[in-house]
């Protein structure tokens, strides 16, 4: 119990020390740094709505060039879409040439492979 009140003592005179120090430590009167420490915090309140409202400018922004975004995507893989099927149809009636002049090239060589067979043949059946 003695410690505790010694404990309390020593809180208390160097509470008054601090206290003291401090007022006597301080540049300006009472009333000056009242007013210092009021302006201060005005200043304080100030700056934070200021970002406050920055802030929910910034959200906005965010939010509507995200809006904005997801609509360009929307736009330019339609776009993609209708680039592709244009493309499509631009190619097929090449592709059908394509394939045709194949068939006729395959026909023409199988043609050829016949004749060139049918000359073997003829030549060694004339050389036996």
């Amino acid at each position: 119990m003695a410690n505790m009140k010694s404990i309390l003592l020593g809180f208390i005179i160097g509470g008054s020390v601090s206290a003291a120090a401090t007022l006597l430590s301080t540049p300006a009167s009472g009333k000056e740094l009242r007013s210092q420490a009021k302006s201060r915090g005005e200043d304080l309140l100030d700056t934070f709505n200021n970002l406050k409202e920055e802030g929910m400018q910034l959200k906005e922004q965010i939010t509507q060039t995200s809006k904005e975004g997801a609509t360009l995507i929307k736009d330019l893989s339609e776009d993609v879409k209708t680039s592709i099927e244009s493309w499509k149809n631009t190619i097929e009636p090449h592709q059908k040439n394509i394939q045709n002049y194949l068939t006729q090239i395959e026909e023409s060589l199988r043609e050829l492979e016949e004749k060139t067979q049918k000359q073997n043949n003829t030549t060694q059946q004339s050389e036996s």
